[in-house]
């Protein structure tokens, strides 16, 4: 992956994610933040099915917010991989 230049709008995202039924929390450097948002539970539902020829298995739901709809990330699935056996509690 292709490195980018650190500006004032480069933070730090700390997420908790779950590894062979451990949690842990984390930090993602992003290059920049648009929005945070708090969604009721009642406003998330399930992730659409497109068949298969999109895979769906990275998004944890839609979040419904007034007139618009986001997408949410299984952040498990997206941090999954080799890259995680190395964390240790």
């Amino acid at each position: 992956m292709e490195t980018t230049e650190v500006t004032d709008e480069t933070c730090i995202i700390v997420v908790e994610i779950t590894q062979d039924d451990r949690k842990f929390s984390t930090g993602i450097v992003v290059d920049h933040v648009q929005e945070v948002l708090d969604i009721a539970g009642q406003n998330i539902e399930d992730a659409p099915q497109f068949g298969a020829a999109v895979d769906t298995d990275f998004i944890l739901g839609m979040g419904k917010i007034g007139d618009s709809v986001k997408i949410l990330l299984d952040i498990d699935k997206v941090l999954a991989g080799d890259g995680l056996d190395g964390i240790s509690a």
